[in-house]
């Protein structure tokens, strides 16, 4: 296709209000896509827009004030530093992922952490605001916590939390279909991730698991859908996350909460 149509998509879509802050590799990734599959640029901008609200724009239906929430921590952290984990329960409400794990976020990160050695370095992918989570994690104070996602307002909004929670932490905005992460790390969080990548690339989640260098894997799936559906997803998502592993020499536990299915994942001997 002419690159010329394909920058002309990319400028289109990065210029509505939902979708400017996206990583605009994705924004290329997916309209190439849908240039290919559509018979004008008209359809295919509108094409890709519905894709990208299925991987990432569905899931903030209430979009954070982040202004707003920054203060909110910031007096938070200098007036009321023990109640940081009541404003951040407060605010993981805004994403529809983050939001599902609430009512089990003690027993789910509890659960999952006895089974794991000391962590020092975190990969959180498709972060969200799970970010949010991490006075709930049993970490070293100077564990280095990476969180990598689409948007970009949302991770210099995470950036701030960490200075203020005085997180030795980064992020990064890439599109980690098209350019995973390759660094090793002692534990990678995936959590509702794959199924999400799917919608964009059959093969992303092979090719992502692939791709990732982490002694531990968290690799979760929602136990519902968004609209509340729970009909034999569970049953769904553990075969195709054993299709995933089938040949690779890794070690299980599996998890299931009320809202989430879990594996953790040993990856080396």
């Amino acid at each position: 296709m002419p690159e010329e149509l394909l920058e002309q998509l990319t400028e289109q879509v990065l210029q509505g209000a939902k979708y400017r802050e996206i990583a605009p590799e994705l924004v290329r990734r997916i309209g190439a896509q849908e240039l290919d599959k559509r018979r004008s640029l008209k359809e295919a901008v509108k094409a890709t827009k519905n894709k990208l609200h299925q991987v990432g724009g569905a899931y903030q239906q209430t979009k954070l004030n982040y202004e707003k929430s920054l203060d909110l921590l910031r007096e938070t952290a200098v007036s009321q530093p023990t109640q940081l984990r009541t404003t951040c329960h407060q605010l993981m409400q805004a994403h529809a992922s983050t939001r599902e794990r609430l009512s089990i976020l003690d027993e789910f990160y509890e659960t999952i952490f006895a089974e794991l050695p000391p962590v020092h370095t975190v990969l959180d992918l498709a972060c969200g605001l799970n970010p949010l989570a991490y006075p709930w994690l049993p970490l070293p104070g100077d564990v280095e916590f990476t969180a990598v996602d689409i948007y970009g307002d949302m991770l210099n909004f995470i950036q701030d939390f960490f200075e203020l929670a005085g997180v030795n932490g980064r992020t990064q905005q890439r599109d980690i279909i098209g350019n995973p992460p390759t660094e090793p790390y002692d534990l990678i969080l995936l959590l509702k991730t794959l199924p999400c990548l799917e919608q964009v690339d059959k093969h992303a989640a092979v090719n992502l698991l692939d791709a990732v260098n982490g002694s531990y894997l968290v690799i979760s799936y929602p136990a519902q859908s968004l609209g509340g559906r729970s009909k034999g997803m569970v049953e769904n998502y553990t075969e195709q996350f054993m299709g995933l592993v089938n040949g690779r020499n890794w070690q299980l536990h599996r998890f299931e909460f009320a809202t989430e299915l879990a594996f953790l994942v040993k990856t080396t001997a």
